[in-house]
């Protein structure tokens, strides 16, 4: 069992058709010209989607290539054997609309998923409410004729409710609650009114796609003499994709996935040819568990073994369906895995050198491969490859005790099936440590990015490592590995010393390594609860706040204090009923005592906070303090909080921390990498939306005055400027504007130069700074504002150099709610409890 990984990156033709009126058909148009999709400009006069299923789409899908592959690949069968998705009933009571939204989606580029659902929570509900006990044999719900009644009302419930929100997105839905399954009894004396499905029509199936609506499938089935049976949801499924073959089948689940039942994460993959004996003997696997595993593979044992059976979350849908990285767990015949460390141990050779050969190193050139194996003769190493040499890893000893990935080669096929990860998983395993290089430029470095702890890029070139924890070891690695390239145009800037050390997701434990500007990733190993309570969350910050804490695996809300809100719950917090408090000062500090809370976060106005604080302090407990307002910002005795600048180490074992403003963190962070090229003081030209001047109503933030229109103000000496220069330790001039749209931040800086640089230059001092920050993105093109509302990060772009090369212009944005304010808390929140620094924040 492995996990799967893969960043995403935006379709920026796509984002440019969402600006325009009608922006599902110039969608339409512009995939139809790009992949020439019949089916796609045949639906398109039918499109009404709006834009927020655009931007869905664009949240979560991949690259451009991607996306064209997938769609090729989706209509070159018949429409109805593009998918079978399989509904968990949760999902229908929990995520109605964003499952709407989600098939509206695929409904809207020309494809008809067929959709199954099931409704087992309901049916509980009710018969608990009556005062019946559910009742299970192997995970096969007994169903008598009282709960029989039951199983069918719900179904045509939530069959009815599904069909409508559809209807409401514009989609045509058909409900089909009968005439598909043919069945006779499952066992009438054990299970009672339970089926087992005989048959399958696909008929009313073909008819509704026939008709332009997608068919809306319950379990349901019926005997030959009419009596309906219940059928469990997930074999249904199964047994309608033996008949439809499906290119893909997806189930939707709330959990997103299979959850080990022992170690509490997600499993990714599933190789049943190599795991499913072993899988089913654990005590964890039992129930509902054990019948999906088993049912999934009896329906993969009917298909071609490049099948696949996909358990996600309803948000990860696209994602699943048009990346190569995919998302939840996915669930494969697979291969076994072999490994060799002696070329007479292959009983071909043929089948390794014709998969070495996609290596873009040899370019096709077989003589090369031959040279490259026979060499093998002479060194220590090891291969590890799944049986049919889809995926093929050569691992070598090295002198400086690191192994090294000498080759990672895999197939179109084996990156789409995960057979990719799967061999890396093996290699994993086996090798505690390891240090390999990647092309700067390859298709697969964020792939590589998201398994390492650490990275170095000189001349195009990434040196990748994970389980190195000695500073004195990296520091070698990185020496070698730069006496093996050649210097670049880049190092020749003679700017500061390049940024030495970079790490994404999955890190060493517990520790920090720090690089020469004094910023570091850290990370660590805990996993237990912490209770937060938030002061001041009625503003559009503290409700963005609650929604990060309610997606947070170890994160829950202890207190919520709102004067105005007070007795009422807080919306969009699941994980427990908590409602609003008009908490006072002797409250907090009372609660501080008692030592309910973990992490107190002042979601306060500026000025106002200070009581609190002191009263926290006053008691001497042990709870840390994450502040969203100026008024601890330029206190020396507070640790400022924004990790891409500042040492995560310092964040992570403070415990009073300034979070920064949404202006300052996009103008910092946009001026940084050129500090040391200042010949003068940067000028910041900021537009944010209305939602940054709150929810107290001003002309700021009143939709009327703002139609049409552009208001300044503070025009000098604004608290973010004078935070910004104090942080930076250089003046800047900062103008403060704000506009017609909610959310969003767009700063238009222009800095004054002492050494000639161009774009090229400036470009590449910003990506050699921030390389390895998932949260910073890095961009030739001028970013625009739209683009990041609703993300968590910062896009830093343009590089405009005037002509005399004296000064340059850099374009930065920003969510002023996300990464500005909610985003960058929760980022100090998780350093100073000890979690990963993005746990909880999903990359967009």
């Amino acid at each position: 069992m492995t996990v799967r990984r893969g960043g995403l990156r935006l379709m920026r033709s796509l984002l440019l058709a969402a600006e325009c009126r009608g922006a599902s058909c110039h969608v339409a148009n512009r995939l139809h010209r790009t992949v020439g999709l019949n089916s796609i400009l045949r639906a398109s006069t039918r499109y009404n989607s709006t834009r927020s299923t655009v931007i869905q789409l664009l949240n979560n899908i991949g690259s451009k290539r991607e996306v064209e592959q997938y769609l090729r690949y989706f209509t070159s069968v018949d429409s109805q054997q593009f998918a079978v998705i399989k509904v968990g009933g949760a999902i229908i009571t929990q995520n109605l609309n964003e499952l709407a939204s989600s098939l509206a989606f695929l409904n809207h580029v020309g494809l008809f998923p067929i959709v199954l659902h099931g409704t087992g929570p309901q049916i509980n509900e009710i018969l608990e409410a009556e005062g019946v006990v559910p009742d299970y044999i192997d995970g096969i719900r007994i169903t008598d004729s009282k709960t029989m009644s039951v199983v069918r009302r719900c179904f045509l419930e939530q069959n009815l409710k599904l069909v409508d929100a559809l209807e409401k997105q514009g989609v045509r839905a058909r409900p089909i609650t009968g005439g598909v399954f043919t069945a006779e009894y499952l066992d009438r004396e054990k299970y009672q009114l339970v089926g087992k499905i005989t048959k399958v029509d696909k008929t009313p199936i073909e008819a509704s796609i026939q008709a332009g609506a997608l068919p809306i499938l319950t379990s349901l089935a019926e005997t030959s003499d009419g009596q309906i049976l219940n059928v469990n949801a997930d074999v249904a499924a199964g047994e309608l994709a033996r008949v439809i073959q499906p290119l893909k089948i997806v189930y939707l689940n709330e959990k997103g996935g299979l959850i080990h039942g022992e170690t509490g994460e997600k499993i990714s993959v599933i190789n049943l040819d190599e795991e499913y004996d072993g899988l089913m003997k654990q005590p964890w696997v039992k129930y509902g568990t054990k019948l999906k595993i088993k049912e999934i593979r009896d329906l993969l044992m009917h298909l071609p073994r490049s099948s696949s059976v996909a358990i996600i979350s309803t948000g990860d849908l696209q994602k699943e369906l048009f990346t190569d990285s995919g998302a939840g767990t996915m669930i494969r015949r697979g291969y076994k895995l072999l490994t060799r460390d002696k070329l007479d141990q292959f009983e071909s050779l043929d089948a390794f050198k014709k998969a070495l050969v996609e290596d873009p190193f040899f370019a096709g050139n077989s003589v090369l491969v031959d040279s490259y194996v026979d060499s093998l003769k002479d060194v220590k190493f090891k291969v590890y490859a799944d049986e049919p040499f889809e995926a093929v890893a050569v691992v070598k000893e090295s002198v400086g005790d690191i192994p090294i990935l000498d080759k990672f080669v895999s197939s179109k096929d084996g990156w789409q099936n995960n057979v990719a990860d799967n061999v890396w998983s093996a290699v994993q395993s086996d090798r505690k440590r390891l240090q390999w290089v990647v092309p700067e430029d390859s298709e697969r470095a964020s792939w590589f990015f998201d398994r390492a702890d650490g990275s170095f890029v000189k001349n195009g070139k990434f040196l990748f490592w994970y389980g190195v924890e000695s500073a004195d070891t990296i520091t070698n690695m990185i020496k070698d590995f730069s006496n093996s390239v050649t210097q670049t145009a880049s190092s020749r800037l003679q700017s500061p010393q390049p940024r030495l050390y970079s790490t994404l997701a999955r890190p060493n434990i517990g520790h920090s390594f720090t690089n020469s500007r004094g910023t570091s990733r850290y990370y660590s190993s805990n996993t237990k609860n912490s209770r937060v309570a938030l002061i001041g969350a009625r503003g559009y910050t503290g409700q963005n706040l609650i929604s990060l804490i309610n997606k947070h695996p170890y994160l829950e809300i202890a207190h919520v204090s709102s004067r105005e809100l007070t007795g009422k719950d807080v919306e969009g917090y699941t994980k427990s009923a908590v409602k609003y408090e008009n908490l006072l000062v002797e409250d907090v500090a009372r609660l501080e005592k008692e030592g309910g809370v973990d992490m107190w976060v002042m979601a306060l106005p500026n000025g106002v906070c200070k009581p609190f604080v002191n009263g926290i302090a006053d008691v001497g407990g042990s709870g840390a303090i994450v502040d969203l307002s100026a008024d601890y910002r330029f206190d020396n005795s507070w640790t400022y909080g924004l990790p891409e600048l500042n040492d995560r180490s310092v964040i992570a074992n403070s415990k009073t921390v300034a979070n920064p403003g949404c202006y300052a963190t996009g103008a910092q962070l946009a001026i940084a990498p050129l500090l040391p090229y200042l010949s003068g003081q940067p000028t910041i030209f900021g537009v944010s939306g209305y939602s940054g001047a709150g929810t107290k109503p001003s002309p700021k933030n009143d939709i009327n005055v703002l139609s049409d229109n552009l208001i300044p103000y503070a025009l000098t000496d604004h608290i973010h400027e004078t935070e910004v220069a104090s942080q930076l330790g250089t003046n800047v001039s900062f103008i403060p504007h704000v506009g017609q749209w909610f959310q969003g931040i767009t700063l238009t800086i222009s800095i004054p130069l002492q050494k000639h640089l161009s774009s090229k230059d400036v470009r590449s001092i910003y990506e050699e700074r921030y390389v390895g920050e998932p949260l910073i993105q890095v961009t030739q093109d001028i970013p625009v504002v739209k683009d990041i509302a609703g993300k968590h990060g910062v896009v830093i772009g343009g590089f405009g150099v005037h002509s005399s090369q004296s000064r340059v212009v850099v374009v930065a944005t920003i969510d002023n709610l996300l990464k500005g304010a909610a985003t960058q808390c929760l980022q100090n929140i998780n350093l100073m409890l000890g979690y990963d620094e993005l746990a909880g924040i999903a990359l967009n």
